[in-house]
């Protein structure tokens, strides 16, 4: 499974462990990736994501995931968000909101 966030597409960066006598060896920042299950109104499920807890935030100061995906700029988005982004427009539009 990718180290990948779905919302913010934050992943893993590389640098370096630097020892008291200046020695660099290389190592790997992990993003703080969490499973988590996110519900959303318009589809009235819950979808289950891995996200970081940054973008769980943003989400949350969104007004909630359905908020957060239809008002972000399509360019900004990672691939499977939008085709979450898809799937909620259509039930929103089905539905008639």
């Amino acid at each position: 499974m990718a180290k990948r966030c779905l919302v913010s597409g934050k992943g893993v960066q590389t640098g370096n462990n630097v020892s008291k006598s200046n020695r660099k060896t290389r190592r790997r920042f992990m993003p703080n990736l969490q499973d988590v299950a996110i519900y959303s109104e318009i589809l009235g499920q819950q979808i289950n994501m891995r996200i970081t807890s940054h973008g769980l935030r943003t989400i949350e100061k969104n007004g909630g995931l359905d908020l957060y995906l239809l008002n972000t700029p399509v360019s900004k988005l990672t691939a499977e968000s939008k085709k979450l982004r898809e799937r909620i427009a259509g039930a929103k539009a089905k539905k008639g909101l």
